[in-house]
């Protein structure tokens, strides 16, 4: 039973990140697009999105049927931080859309001539994804708490380009509904950022069996 069980967890595992990937390049693509005013890619990011939904219940799926043959607590704790792991990388895979529709609208409006750092702050988000789902691979809960105050920078990027966009918007009426374009697509980043520092709360839960969400440690 129990290498029945290590089976179906290293099957999960790869799907996991398997699904990590398309959650990644569908934020690539979606900062891209917004970037580069790729009318057509911002699409493409669009009709993808249903691979990633469709991941979430074959994960959710694999990991009920790993729930019945789980021979230890610790077990139990695995598979069901694989399912919160996976509900997240699902939630960044709606963020990277809703940037994608906001680059497809912006694509068919005049540029907004601010000079804005969302794509250091897609790298930023991207690598703490990243990081954590290494960290759930390794069992690392070091490098995973290690993650979690790197949102701060993140978030400090988030509101300098809402200080940017809300100046631009003042001085520059006219820009308004292409601003709160830009200002939806750098939230949607933040919160890219709010997902990969879920994941990493979830490893260090798995490791130390102490819940650290909503607590002044992390």
């Amino acid at each position: 039973m129990e290498n029945i069980f290590e089976t179906g967890l290293d099957a999960l595992t790869q799907k996991l990140l398997l699904m990590a990937s398309h959650a990644e390049t569908a934020v690539n693509e979606s900062v891209q697009s917004l970037m580069q005013r790729n009318h057509d890619l911002a699409l493409r990011v669009k009709a993808d999105d249903d691979v990633i939904d469709k991941f979430e219940v074959e994960i959710d799926e694999m990991a009920i049927q790993l729930l019945t043959k789980a021979p230890l607590a610790t077990n139990l704790r695995l598979v069901t931080v694989a399912m919160k792991i996976s509900q997240n990388l699902e939630r960044i895979g709606d963020e990277a859309t809703k940037i994608a529709k906001r680059a497809r609208d912006l694509a068919q409006e005049p540029a907004v001539k601010v000079n804005l750092d969302l794509p250091r702050m897609a790298v930023l988000a991207l690598a703490m994804v990243k990081d954590a789902l290494n960290s759930f691979v390794q069992r690392d809960s070091a490098a995973a708490r290690d993650i979690i105050p790197r949102d701060k920078e993140v978030d400090a990027l988030n509101k300098h380009i809402h200080q940017q966009l809300a100046q631009h918007m003042m001085e520059n009426p006219d820009t308004i509904a292409r601003c709160l374009h830009w200002i939806v697509a750098a939230k949607s980043i933040e919160r890219i950022a709010d997902h990969a520092k879920n994941i990493a709360e979830e490893v260090v839960f798995l490791c130390e069996a102490q819940d650290i969400r909503h607590t002044l440690k992390n």
